[in-house]
């Protein structure tokens, strides 16, 4: 049950059978938190926080998104996201997204839905508000990096290379380099290559001895990734936004995929500076990218404590 009350299947318009966790809130609830998880990783792994939102009048729905965890599709093994036109798969994983939040909603009528996403969660989050703006009253980015500028443009003609000479539906050689393996080498005195990700040395070895975390991404899955931060950081497609709706913003200070916090903090004044009236951060200066699995002061407990308060807050305003 991978610590969810339900683990179910949902069948998608796009022909994905999504793996769908879900956890009841312990008393009557008052909201629903739609998860969405990051690259190389799966559903399962945010049972601790859905339990702990449950506690607090949370109903909580978090999906294996396609080519991750146990969702299938006929165009999405683990590593893709769709066999679709370059930077286009996303829109796949958006109407699968809307597919969770239609299933949440029949099941709690009339209940409000904050949106959240970690790291590429972060991404998938954004681009499903913007793509349907009237589905959340809230919206929580978590350790996502929008800031892409020249680096991430070079970084999409590297790919649009690897495409023409490999093919898009195999792993890319460069972008694990420039990514997960640069951000390893960046932590001092690292036992693994993924000491980036905590200081909790448990929820580390639990992540490298997961076979379905820590894989190398396609191709056209790293092409999506980079569609969809630049296209959350677009100033013209930020205009489907309310500028009223509740945002939140959370980076690590040690995160290296975020630039030690600063692409976070970058997106939260971009947001304010595109009229957006309801804007908080947090950087939490001792922290690395998963902030749900850290043990360095606050640790996960505080961080979510500081979520509940903040969506607390959020709910009241709307």
């Amino acid at each position: 049950m991978s610590g969810f009350d339900q683990q179910t299947t949902l069948a998608s318009p796009t022909g994905a059978t999504l793996n769908l966790l879900h956890t009841r809130p312990k008393d009557s609830a008052r909201a629903i938190v739609q998860i969405n998880h990051g690259l190389a990783e799966h559903a399962s792994r945010y049972a601790r926080f859905a339990n702990y939102l449950s506690g607090r009048g949370f109903a909580v729905y978090v999906h294996d998104h396609r080519g991750h965890g146990e969702t299938k599709a006929p165009d999405a093994p683990i590593g893709i996201f769709a066999k679709a036109p370059a930077g286009r798969a996303y829109e796949k994983v958006i109407a699968d997204t809307l597919a969770v939040n239609d299933h949440a909603r029949a099941s709690y009528p009339d209940m409000p839905v904050i949106t959240f996403g970690h790291s590429m969660g972060g991404l998938i989050a954004m681009n499903f508000a913007l793509s349907h703006p009237d589905r959340q009253s809230a919206l929580a980015l978590w350790n996502a990096n929008f800031k892409m500028g020249a680096e991430g443009r070079l970084a999409q003609a590297v790919l649009a290379g690897e495409r023409m000479t490999l093919g898009s539906d195999v792993p890319s050689r460069l972008l694990p380099k420039l990514t997960f393996d640069a951000w390893g080498k960046s932590i001092k005195n690292a036992e693994t290559g993924f000491d980036w990700l905590s200081h909790d040395r448990d929820q580390v070895a639990a992540y490298v001895a997961d076979p379905l975390c820590g894989w190398d991404a396609s191709v056209s899955l790293w092409q999506d990734v980079f569609a969809m931060a630049f296209r959350g950081g677009n100033g013209a497609a930020l205009s489907a936004l309310p500028r009223s709706l509740p945002i939140h913003l959370v980076g690590g200070g040690q995160d290296p995929a975020t630039n030690k916090g600063k692409a976070v903090a970058w997106m939260s004044g971009h947001l304010r500076g595109n009229g957006f009236e309801n804007v908080t951060d947090r950087i939490y200066e001792g922290l690395r990218h998963e902030t749900l699995n850290e043990s360095a002061p606050p640790g996960a407990l505080g961080a979510m404590e500081d979520f509940t308060a903040w969506a607390d807050a959020a709910l009241q305003s709307g």
